[in-house]
């Protein structure tokens, strides 16, 4: 006899989908659409549904039947044709090698500057609180910054290949703003523990790197206003992001996001939200309880519509990208509070033209008219 699980497995198919070089093993439930399969490839692939072409045995697939409908079945291989521009979720930006730039005149060779332990140096760190090392192909954290640490406000470490942030990060009790974008940093690479009592931290920035996670600990920081960690490989926040309750600008862009806390709510102060290139189907309703939110971008991702509150509770709203997106002007007027948001977008635009920063009359947000 069969056991319990017998029915359930009979409506499930194994499917392989050739994209490009790659063949993608997909176990669906064979009553499942084609438009499904394609929000399941969305992470696979990083091709947005609505750029992609799924051909079975010579026919491009219709988004609305099933599987079943389409003769489809278990063993079937299915072709993806992916629409170019329709990529998202890049990932991280890898630095390039350091530029080498010849005078015309002396024909000298000007590279990459690098570090060198300067005692003039280290008195000015004392004086302005700001540590700049920026571009200076540092591979750690110079040793001359330690001892200046009581002095020191910002730090910024960007664009180097700085291979780990240790544990003694946290004697930077003073830090207010600390910049590790462009390190190609991993997230073994990063003394959490230390970083997050970092207790007066106001600014941090780790985009450009290859972190895969945010740990929870991140709730920690609650002094943060604005969290960079666009440009890497993040599939999700952490719910505890839901304490940084001093929050005002959050740039996740390029990653590979499904899933944003409804806790995210809890942040209130929140100004400006990017969420573009990334793979979501949908925002949590927490998002409208982010009273002061003034821009938020969505451009290139799956998703389909909004929460149905966003404009009527969101009332200092008046930028939303959402190019490549399959949200389309008819769903966007049929949100509550659609007239007056209209309303504020059409006043910041005419704004902008008349202080003569864009020049176009027309402004659909970027969803599709049809």
């Amino acid at each position: 006899m069969d056991g319990p699980g017998s029915k359930m497995d009979e409506s499930n198919i194994k499917i392989t989908v050739k994209f490009t070089t790659q063949s993608i093993p997909i176990t669906i439930s064979h009553d499942s659409t084609v438009q499904g399969l394609k929000t399941l490839l969305l992470p696979l692939t990083s091709i947005l549904p609505r750029g992609q072409t799924l051909i079975f045995k010579g026919r491009i697939l219709e988004n609305d039947k099933s599987l079943r409908e389409s003769g489809i079945i278990n063993g079937a291989r299915v072709m993806l044709v992916g629409s170019k521009g329709l990529h998202q979720g890049d990932g991280p930006i890898m630095k390039e090698a350091p530029s080498r730039i010849i005078s015309r005149n002396t024909n000298a060779v000007n590279e990459k500057k690098e570090f060198k332990p300067d005692k003039s140096r280290t008195e000015r760190w004392k004086a302005t609180n700001i540590v700049a090392l920026a571009d200076c192909n540092l591979k750690e954290i110079p040793d001359e910054v330690w001892p200046c640490a009581p002095f020191i406000r910002i730090l910024d470490v960007s664009h180097n290949s700085i291979q780990h942030v240790p544990d003694r990060i946290d004697c930077l009790t003073r830090l207010k703003k600390l910049s590790l974008n462009g390190n190609g940093l991993l997230d073994e690479s990063i003394s959490w523990p230390g970083l997050t009592s970092l207790k007066l931290l106001q600014f941090l920035s780790l985009s450009q790197n290859c972190l895969n996670t945010l740990p929870s600990t991140l709730g920690l920081l609650t002094s943060l206003q604005q969290l960079h960690v666009a440009n890497n490989k993040l599939t999700s926040l952490p719910n505890e992001i839901g304490n940084l309750t001093e929050l005002e600008v959050l740039k996740v862009n390029n990653n590979r996001i499904s899933y944003i806390p409804s806790n995210i709510g809890n942040c209130t102060p929140l100004i400006e939200v990017d969420l573009s290139s990334n793979h979501l189907n949908e925002l949590p309703d927490g998002f409208c309880s982010l009273h002061n939110l003034k821009a938020l971008h969505l451009s290139n991702n799956a998703m389909t519509s909004l929460p149905n509150s966003l404009f009527r509770m969101c009332t200092e709203l008046s930028t939303l990208d959402l190019h490549n997106t399959e949200i389309t002007m008819d769903t966007l007027r049929q949100c509550e509070g659609w007239e007056d948001f209209d309303k504020r977008r059409r006043a910041k635009h005419q704004k902008q033209i008349d202080f003569r920063v864009m020049n176009s009359a027309e402004f659909d947000e970027g969803a599709d008219k049809n």
